[in-house]
């Protein structure tokens, strides 16, 4: 499977951008409209970490159990522990660097290597379309998150560190 990696500058708050990432509420079905919450399910989390299982319908159903960590700084990884698609140990990875202006520059870093034939064709499908659909879909949450911002709701609460 490609590696698909995108940039995107944002008027968003660096921070924010942060927090919408590794916000593993409700919310984050709000903010992350492609997640199925029918496979959505946080299994832990810590102040730097979560382990969640996350999906889409897409196909039948698309899942990965994943470890996010964020324990760099201005990064969140997310490393594949299981998945009817991907093989363990592929990778997702945001990074957000504060601009002079106020606002972020967002790199993305989509790497993950398929498995069985539903994953393979999932490949394919993100290797033909990955580039322009990826952007795009993230585009959507900074979109969903800005909105909220511009009518007044604080979007992505700090996180409330909890051991589950």
């Amino acid at each position: 499977m490609a590696r698909i990696s995108f940039s995107i500058d944002s008027d968003l708050p660096s921070d924010t951008v942060l927090d919408v990432a590794t916000d593993f509420s409700e919310n984050r079905l709000r903010y992350w409209p492609n997640i199925d919450p029918k496979v959505y399910e946080v299994h832990s989390k810590s102040a730097i970490s979560a382990d969640v299982t996350e999906g889409s319908a897409l196909l039948g159903g698309i899942w990965a159990r994943e470890a996010y960590d964020w324990s760099e700084p201005n990064t969140v990884r997310a490393t594949v522990k299981d998945s009817n698609v991907f093989q363990a140990s592929g990778t997702w990875q945001l990074r957000v660097t504060p601009r002079p202006d106020a606002g972020c520059h967002i790199e993305v870093l989509n790497h993950r290597q398929a498995r069985g034939i539903k994953g393979h064709l999932v490949g394919a499908m993100l290797t033909l379309m990955g580039p322009s659909l990826l952007p795009k879909q993230f585009q959507q949450t900074l979109d969903i998150v800005a909105r909220e911002k511009n009518s007044g709701m604080h979007p992505a609460p700090k996180r409330l560190v909890e051991e589950m």
